[in-house]
């Protein structure tokens, strides 16, 4: 008799250790998905047409407060545990929950769940959400550009919206950002890409993907995202450690499991990290993994017009996963509003409106600070009116895009950006050259 599994996932990881490890496999019976971090996702269903003959109904997407119940009446199995950026501690309590109730606890082999593809793959991961994997992937594409080659990066999936339509998505420009109807957490990680002339593909069936974005790189770039694994498989896997957070990169799942594989470890963020926090990051890289090369970086940032921010009462607007799940207590804003002379941070919690209010009560620790919150165009107009409505002289736009361009600020705002730079040598270009052999006519 098949084994009958449930998998515990986010709209992302989930649908993909699906699709590698069960879909048109006879040997399982796949009898929901549970649901967490992303809002709204419970009560839909994984649609027929991406799930395969044996599931012509599809599959329910239930919410994972109701685990324990799930797996007593359908006699469960397995319990596939497929999301990330949790403590090993969080992971730990969904095994004992999941083993009371009757079940197998699995942690699929990060292997197996890679698309193999004809291309050479450089992975861009992190062991944490906000460590600063997203300007990382810039740089690596920017270096690979600059060496003539034509760079197709592949996002890790944020599939909010009807799966059907996004189960091979391709963004060159954009106006590909409202055709899609994209979130603001997509547009956060698309549109750099675009913006530096690149290609991005996203959305629900990897193995799909990276059959089109075969057709057109010379070089395919994963670019991870809420410190997951990479879904194709790596020629070379750079992972991104925070020392701003130091003892996460040995404490959480699954960064851990990226650090361990990692070619290359970066610690980021050393202009800003205390000296003794980046000794630790550095001592844990070295035990975990002893043969990874260790780069130190910085995340310089720029602002657009100092003066919004000087002398004023500022709202600052960060990245909105990096505050929740990701635990950041402030990011690139903050340090802004530090250095360019604001008088107050100011407090958004008593101007929240709907779902942003939710966030804060979901995730109380977030404190002074507003995560730009969009999975939808509800929540969108949930986070613009709560920025409109609080008492603030002006906004300092913390996010990796500009959010004037998707809702309307009626207060002065600045942006503030961020790249990477990598300190002394190797550089990434010498360990592309070293690590790829692939003729890059870069570094030693």
């Amino acid at each position: 008799m098949a084994k009958k599994v449930l998998i515990m996932g986010a709209a992302g990881r989930d649908f993909h250790n699906f699709n590698m490890l069960f879909r048109d496999n006879d040997e399982y019976e796949v009898v929901a998905f549970t649901a967490t971090q992303i809002p709204d996702i419970e009560g839909r269903k994984y649609p027929a047409e991406l799930a395969g003959k044996l599931y012509p109904d599809g599959v329910p997407i239930e919410s994972e407060e109701d685990l324990v119940p799930l797996i007593r009446n359908h006699d469960v199995d397995q319990v596939f545990f497929s999301y990330s950026d949790v403590p090993h501690e969080y992971v730990m309590h969904k095994a004992s929950l999941v083993n009371a109730a009757g079940a197998d606890f699995v942690l699929a082999d990060a292997r197996d769940t890679m698309v193999k593809a004809s291309k050479p793959v450089v992975a861009v991961c992190a062991v944490r959400t906000g460590s600063g994997k997203s300007q990382t992937s810039r740089a690596v594409a920017a270096t690979l550009r600059a060496a003539g080659k034509k760079v197709v990066a592949i996002r890790h999936p944020m599939p909010y919206g009807d799966l059907v339509k996004q189960r091979v998505q391709r963004f060159a420009e954009l106006a590909d950002l409202d055709e899609h109807e994209c979130t603001i957490e997509e547009m956060e990680e698309y549109e750099p890409h675009i913006n530096a002339g690149g290609v991005v593909y996203a959305g629900v069936d990897y193995e799909a993907i990276v059959r089109e974005a075969e057709k057109e790189a010379d070089i395919i770039l994963w670019d991870g995202g809420n410190n997951d694994t990479p879904f194709v498989a790596p020629d070379l896997h750079i992972v991104v450690a925070d020392p701003h957070r130091p003892g996460h990169e040995i404490g959480y799942y699954p960064g851990e499991t990226n650090l361990l594989m990692a070619d290359v470890v970066i610690i980021n963020k050393v202009d800003s990290a205390d000296l003794d926090d980046i000794e630790e990051v550095r001592d844990n890289i070295r035990l975990a993994n002893p043969d990874a090369t260790i780069l130190e970086a910085a995340s310089p940032i720029s602002v657009e017009d100092p003066s919004v921010i000087q002398g004023k009462r500022v709202l600052v607007v960060e990245d909105g996963p990096t505050l929740t799940h990701g635990e950041m207590a402030y990011g690139a804003g903050v340090i802004a509003a530090s250095k360019f002379g604001a008088t107050d941070l100011v407090d958004p919690r008593p101007f929240t409106v709907g779902s942003i209010t939710e966030t804060f009560e979901k995730y109380p620790d977030i404190g002074v600070l507003l995560p730009a919150m969009g999975y939808g165009e509800a929540q969108m107009k949930d986070l613009e009116n709560t920025i409109n409505k609080s008492d603030a002289d002006s906004v300092i736009i913390g996010t990796p895009i500009d959010l004037r361009r998707v809702i309307k600020l009626k207060k002065p705002a600045t942006r503030v950006s961020y790249d990477l730079q990598v300190i002394g040598k190797p550089d990434l270009g010498d360990l592309l050259a070293r690590f790829t052999g692939w003729g890059l006519g870069l570094g030693a």
